[in-house]
Order: structure tokens, then C-alpha cells, then sequence
């Protein structure tokens, strides 16, 4: 009798874990799909209801910030982005995506700083940051002529 117990528990740990899994799964697919077909306070809602169950998904973070730049909020933008690169320092999205509020906000040593990281973790973007910098080169001279 004590194998049978052990052994049903150990199937509903089992089932339990993976149901959660599939539900945080399921949300941020439901999110995504939500996001692209631009529903995006549903896809905000998933997104979240996503990071319930699982707060270390770093992609519903991100895409909740990208919620937030359409939205303008840059505050919340920015929240995202922190949450993002804390979990996942090296998400090259999310790092170019706060080097452009940093640019926005005129914090020009923090566009330098995460342009330095986003050079030594960039594989698919790698040309955005040389156009920041562009942008980032043609605005100082202006700023100190002042």
C-alpha cells in the first residue's frame, strides 16, 4: 500500500510540474501570437500571467517592454528592460532597446556603457549599434557647443 501512495504521488509531482510548465509555455506562445497580431493589451495580459508562474522567463519581459515603447510608457519600458538584462544579461535585444532609452533620455555614458556589452554579445544586431553611435557622435559635439 505505502508503494502505491509513493508511486501516485510521485505521478502528480510529476503531472503538476509539467502542467505548469506547459501553462507558462502556453501564455507566452498565446502572448507572442497576441503581440504579432497587435493585440497588445491581451498579449500584456498573457505576458504577465506568463511571469506568475514562471518569473524568470526573460522573453515575456521583454515583450512586455516592447508593449510599453508602443505605448510610450518608458517608464514601464525601462522597468522591463532591467528585468530582461537581469535575467539574461546578454539579450542583445533588450540591451540595444535600453541603449535607445538611454539615448532618449540623454544619459550618454549609459548608451557607451551598454554599447561596450552589446559589441562583445551581439550576433543578429550587431549593425544597429554602429548606428547609435552614429546618432550618439552627431548629437555631443552639439551638446558641449552649448
Amino acid at each position: 500500500m505505502n508503494k502505491i501512495f509513493k508511486l501516485i504521488s510521485l505521478f502528480c509531482l510529476l503531472f503538476n510540474t509539467l502542467s505548469f510548465s506547459y501553462a507558462e509555455e502556453n501564455f507566452f506562445n498565446k502572448g507572442l501570437k497576441l503581440y504579432n497580431d497587435k493585440k497588445y493589451e491581451d498579449a500584456l495580459f498573457m505576458f504577465e500571467r506568463g511571469i506568475v508562474f514562471n518569473p524568470k522567463d526573460s522573453n515575456s519581459y521583454l515583450y512586455l517592454a516592447k508593449i510599453y515603447n508602443i505605448q510610450e510608457d518608458k517608464t514601464k519600458e525601462e522597468k522591463n528592460l532591467e528585468a530582461t538584462l537581469l535575467i539574461d544579461p546578454d539579450n542583445e535585444e533588450a540591451i540595444l532597446m535600453s541603449m535607445k532609452v538611454a539615448l532618449e533620455r540623454s544619459n550618454y555614458s549609459k548608451v557607451k556603457e551598454l554599447s561596450n556589452t552589446f559589441s562583445k554579445v551581439c550576433k543578429k544586431l550587431c549593425n544597429e549599434n554602429k548606428e547609435i553611435l552614429k546618432t550618439l557622435e552627431n548629437i555631443e559635439p552639439k551638446n558641449n557647443e552649448s
